[in-house]
Formats: structure tokens, C-alpha cells, sequence
């Protein structure tokens, strides 16, 4: 069966909302890679909409921790980045930090598609592999397709403007919720250290690595007020 026609198979019958879920799904089955993650390019810090399984969060929210990776690569440049090896050779001299964690979560490869179009990319197809790989050019076409997929089904989804039942759930219908404590924990930074937005992410990041954690948990304890920020 042609990649396009078990797209449509895996996909029929699902609403925009379900779409990135089922296409990571897709995508690892189409393709020699053992997870899959996509993530919406906001604010300087990538917002994780959905994964395959939890090895490919996990690894997703490495990057959003380090403000580093393939995927930030790919949003910058709005073309693929693929990083075949992250065990030996160009691609861990890139991003070393990164690439020691994810071969420490068990990924070796990881190759981002972006989403979007010549003009504007809004996040990345991230796909992970457990031993290096060069993805072939039917492979990578195949994750470009997929990618085309989920950047239609990502604009399908409601704004706030659309009005009827929906009408007051902003775009992403509620998708990148876990994401939201960020944005709060990054205010509540702003306020304990008398800080700017920028300084305030770069404070929760730091923390995170410093204390092998990612920004998500570090977001969830500075909400709950299990975790406050000082001034030096």
C-alpha cells in the first residue's frame, strides 16, 4: 500500500484535534524510526503537542529544556534537519549537550521536518531513531508528506474568532495545555526575580538542566509553589 493511501486509512474518521496523535503513529509506521513528536515552534520555547510514546516526549522536552536541538535548527531554517548520528561525527559536535541526553534516553538519530510553507514554519515533525540511520530520499519524502499532513490539520484547527459552540477555545483547542503552567511559571519567575521574559525562561531552563529535570517539571513545581525562584 502507497504512503499516502495508509495515511488516509489511519487517519479517516479523526477531527483536527486527534490528527497530530494519529500521525506520529503513521509516521512510525511508515518509516524506520522508533518515535515520533510534534511540536509547535511559540515564544522561543517549542510547544510539545503530541508523541507516539513517552521515550519520544521525553526527548522532545529535552530540546524545549535546552532551547537546543534539530528542531530549533529546522524551525530557523525552515528545511529539514537531520541528525543521522549523535553518537560519533558532525552531528554531536552541533549539539552536544543534546546529544549526550538523548543518547542517554536511548535515541540516536533524530530527523525534524518543519511545519508550515516557504513563508512561515510554526513547528517541526520530530522523528526518533534508536541506532544511527541516513534517511533515504523515498524516506524522507514520506516524512515530508506526513509533515504536510499534520501543518493541514494544525490549521484546521478553531480560533477564537470562528465563533459557534467552539468559538471561545483559542487555536489549538486546549492541545498544548500541560504547556500553559510554562508560560504561568514563566510569569511567576518574572515576579519573584523582578526580571523580563526572556531572563525569566532562561532561568527556568537553567534550573532544569542544572538539576536534570525539564522545563515542564520545573514549570509544575514553580506553579504549585513547591519550587521559588530568589534573587542572587
Amino acid at each position: 500500500m502507497r504512503a499516502v493511501d495508509v495515511i488516509a486509512d489511519r487517519v479517516r474518521g479523526a477531527g483536527p484535534g486527534e490528527l497530530p496523535d494519529r500521525l506520529c503513529a503513521v509516521a512510525v509506521e511508515l518509516l524506520p524510526v522508533t518515535g515520533a513528536s510534534v511540536s509547535l515552534a511559540a515564544n522561543g520555547m517549542p510547544v510539545q503537542l503530541s508523541a507516539s510514546d513517552e521515550q519520544a516526549a521525553h526527548v522532545g522536552e529535552i530540546q524545549v529544556t535546552l532551547g537546543d536541538g534539530p528542531c530549533r535548527h529546522a524551525v530557523r531554517l525552515g528545511a529539514p534537519v537531520l541528525a543521522a548520528d549523535l553518537t560519533d561525527g558532525r552531528d554531536p559536535d552541533r549539539w552536544p549537550v543534546f546529544a549526550q541526553q538523548a543518547t542517554a534516553a536511548g535515541v540516536q538519530a533524530v530527523y525534524s521536518i518543519p511545519l508550515g510553507n516557504d513563508a512561515v514554519c510554526v513547528g517541526t515533525l520530530d522523528l526518533y531513531r534508536d541506532t544511527p540511520h541516513e534517511l533515504s530520499t523515498r524516506e524522507l519524502r514520506t516524512a515530508q508528506l506526513v509533515a504536510g499532513m499534520i501543518t493541514v490539520a494544525l490549521t484546521a484547527l478553531p480560533h477564537a474568532e470562528d465563533g459557534g459552540p467552539g468559538g471561545e477555545e483559542q487555536w489549538l483547542g486546549g492541545l498544548a495545555t500541560d504547556h500553559d503552567e510554562v508560560y504561568q511559571a514563566i510569569g511567576m519567575i518574572m515576579a519573584q526575580l523582578g526580571v523580563g521574559e526572556d531572563e525569566a525562561l532562561a532561568r527556568l531552563r537553567a534550573h532544569a538542566f542544572a538539576h536534570s529535570r525539564t522545563a515542564l517539571e520545573v514549570a509544575h513545581a514553580v506553579v504549585s509553589h513547591r519550587q521559588r525562584f530568589d534573587r542572587d
